[in-house]
């Protein structure tokens, strides 16, 4: 019985079967020590290995999580200043408010009420356009007065933004990152982008400021220490008050004493 006679294929059909095979082969080996070389993270993604092109495009933590833009129990405030009178004299420019998430609830270019001479553009970001139509300082005061109204106000060096505002806040509601212990060196203040840096992983105020991304940057110096920082607070408030009840009572034996040497002398 004669065997059946193999079909003849086509050349070009070969050539493409045989190229198929080897692509598939290549591309299983390459899949297999892609596996077997990359190590996977806990969520089962490539981890950034250093030096890596994709390190560029790691996440900034001072980017909000959400886009919950109300108003909450603890705020974080930044200021840029212009220069006013001869110059010397800091005048507000903007201010900058945002919650707990970091989203802006507040942000304005504010007027001030003597003539701008120098608008610190390369530190502060404002430009005379910015002022044309900004918001009158009485305004703008009056609507973050109301903002942190017996709210925790989160800043850096704050007593600066509070004395351009023409405000004060209750110094127990303060969390300033610029006196916070933790966060000096041999008790000298560092800059809010050094602590960014070291403490964040971010870098900020390479150019000009943007008051945003400064109150972005303290709040969430804060909320990353909000543990122990809170626990500080109330130690210390426990310490005033502890000594201010050992003035009352030595102020008290000091009265009573007083009082007794008087009736022994009348009687």
């Amino acid at each position: 019985m004669k065997k059946p006679k193999q079909t003849q294929l086509n050349p070009n059909w070969a050539q493409l079967q045989q190229k198929l095979k080897l692509n598939g082969s290549k591309a299983s080996k390459t899949s297999q020590d892609s596996d077997e070389d990359t190590p996977k993270s806990i969520l089962g993604k490539r981890k950034e290995r250093p030096g890596d092109e994709s390190n560029d495009c790691q996440i900034n933590p001072l980017v909000p999580v959400n886009d919950d833009s109300s108003l909450t129990d603890a705020v974080a405030m930044d200021c840029e200043m212009v220069g006013v009178g001869q110059g010397n004299k800091s005048a507000l420019g903007r201010v900058t408010l945002v919650n707990n998430w970091g989203n802006v609830i507040y942000d304005e270019f504010v007027r001030p009420m003597e003539r701008v001479v120098d608008f610190r553009t390369k530190i502060s970001g404002i430009r005379p356009r910015d002022l044309k139509k900004a918001k009158e300082f009485w305004t703008a005061q009056k609507k973050v007065a109301e903002l942190i109204k017996g709210r925790i106000l989160v800043g850096h060096a704050l007593c600066n933004d509070l004395k351009a505002l023409l405000l004060s806040h209750p110094k127990k509601d303060i969390r300033d990152t610029s006196e916070y212990q933790p966060f000096l060196k041999s008790s000298s203040r560092r800059a809010l982008r050094h602590l960014a840096a070291e403490h964040l992983g971010v870098k900020i105020q390479t150019g000009e400021h943007c008051p945003i991304e400064d109150a972005r940057a303290a709040m969430l110096l804060y909320q990353r220490n909000k543990k122990e920082w809170e626990k500080s607070i109330k130690d210390q408030y426990r310490f005033k008050q502890k000594q201010k009840k050992r003035k009352q009572k030595k102020k008290q034996k000091n009265e009573d004493a007083s009082n007794a040497s008087h009736a022994a002398i009348g009687s």
